[in-house]
C-alpha cells in the first residue's frame, strides 16, 4: 500500500522535504508520519521493496527511511539496488531496525545504509538524524 501524506499547511513550508518510510508494520509508519509531517515533512509510504521502487521511480525522496526486516526482499538488499542506480545512489538511506546484535550495525552501513537507529525508535534521535542527513545531502 503506497500512499503519499502531505503535511498540514501551518507554516512550514520551508522544510517541504520528502521522506520515503519504507516499513511494512503499520504501527511505525503511523508513528513515523506524524512526527515528520508535524516537522513539514512530505512522508510516503511503501510496505515492501516492489512499492518502495514504484515509488523511487515516480518521485525521488530527498531521503529514505530502511526498515531491514521487509517482507520478501531484504532492507539490506533493497539499500544495494537503490544504491546501484546512479538516479538515486545519493539519496540518504537511514536504516530503522530492531537488528541489534554485535555486528548488525557494521554489516548494515556496509550494505549502503547511511545512518542505523534500532528500535523502538528515539523520536528525538529520529528527527535529529533526518535533519541532519538533509542538511548533508544540500551542500
Amino acid at each position: 500500500m503506497r500512499t503519499e501524506n502531505s503535511p498540514p499547511d501551518d507554516g512550514h513550508t520551508e522544510t517541504q522535504k520528502r521522506v520515503l518510510v519504507i516499513e511494512d508494520q503499520e504501527l511505525n509508519r503511523k508513528v513515523v508520519r506524524i512526527v515528520l509531517q508535524s516537522r513539514g515533512y512530505t512522508v510516503v509510504e511503501a510496505t515492501d521493496a516492489i512499492e518502495a521502487l514504484a515509488s523511487l521511480e515516480d518521485a525521488i525522496p530527498h531521503l529514505i527511511l530502511m526498515d531491514i526486516a521487509l517482507p520478501g526482499q531484504s532492507g539490506e538488499d533493497l539499500t544495494r539496488r537503490i544504491k546501484a542506480n546512479l538516479a538515486w545512489v545519493d539519496i540518504p538511506i537511514i536504516a530503522l531496525t530492531a537488528a541489534a546484535m554485535s555486528g548488525d550495525r557494521e554489516r548494515i552501513l556496509k550494505s549502503g545504509c547511511d545512518d542505523y537507529l534500532s528500535k523502538p525508535i528515539d523520536i528525538k534521535i529520529l528527527v535529529e538524524r533526518v535533519e541532519t542527513h538533509l542538511r548533508r545531502s544540500e551542500t
